[in-house]
């Protein structure tokens, strides 16, 4: 992390303090010199982080920007879907005895936000906080098949398909394709796309308006996949997203 970039988050942990502070207060409160806060906070200013507000011709103050509520906003919903999902995603734990995942879109990247583990000696682990590519596996294709098209244009345009494995998707127009069947069947499934010799399977977590938040997802060892298998985690999934659906108000 920038020096510059945690000296800006130390100004703000000011606010904590003292919810509106002069160029001199910040200076002090943050132990920096003046001409770095006032950089810093015309930086922070600019991007709407902070706000300033002129007292007199001698007193400038600065508080915290509304853009920071909307940050707040959405972290807060994200840890909403995580508690009313958890307990939904332990009972699916118990009864497929596989990892089991909620994983949320964060730019163009998918990350774990939350993962279960299974209990066998042989088993996938994911870590909280892994990012995927938003081609490969079956909660990430779930996730990008909830974009606007013209939003998946943009994502391709930049995005290079890198194998990750040799079943990895790496044409776009193969991957559109496949968006497209997700979409169509209301879930998604992979084949070792992501994570080499496994299989993911993924249904969407919908909120009260409708939006998708969220992908739920299970993943297993190919060695123990088979069709019937496969079948019950997919009924398994669908029963147990739709239960996390009531919770958030979704309705069909």
């Amino acid at each position: 992390m920038s020096k510059s970039l945690v000296k800006a988050i130390k100004i703000l942990d000011c606010f904590t303090v003292n919810p509106e502070m002069t160029i001199n207060e910040l200076a002090e409160t943050a132990n920096m010199p003046k001409t770095t806060v006032f950089r810093l906070a015309s930086s922070l200013e600019e991007a709407g982080l902070l706000v300033k507000e002129r007292k007199s011709s001698h007193e400038v103050t600065y508080r915290m920007g509304l853009k920071l509520l909307t940050f707040g906003k959405h972290v807060s919903e994200q840890l909403k879907y995580n508690k009313v999902a958890l307990p939904h995603m332990k009972k699916l734990n118990e009864e497929v005895d596989e990892l089991v995942h909620i994983t949320v879109l964060e730019g163009n990247e998918a990350v774990y936000a939350e993962t279960i583990d299974s209990s066998k000696p042989v088993r996938l682990v994911v870590k909280v906080g892994r990012r995927a590519p938003l081609y490969a596996g079956s909660a990430p294709k779930l996730l990008l098949s909830s974009m606007a098209d013209e939003k998946i244009e943009a994502y391709l345009d930049e995005v290079e398909l890198t194998k990750l494995t040799d079943n990895t998707l790496d044409n776009k127009e193969r991957l559109k394709e496949e968006i497209q069947k997700i979409r169509e069947k209301g879930y998604s499934i992979s084949h070792s796309e992501h994570f080499k010799d496994t299989v993911g399977f993924s249904y969407p977590i919908y909120n009260h308006q409708k939006k998708m938040v969220a992908a739920l997802g299970v993943s297993i060892p190919v060695l123990d996949y088979s069709e019937e298998k496969g079948k019950v985690i997919l009924d398994k999934l669908e029963d147990t997203a739709k239960r996390i659906w009531d919770e958030l108000g979704y309705t069909v």
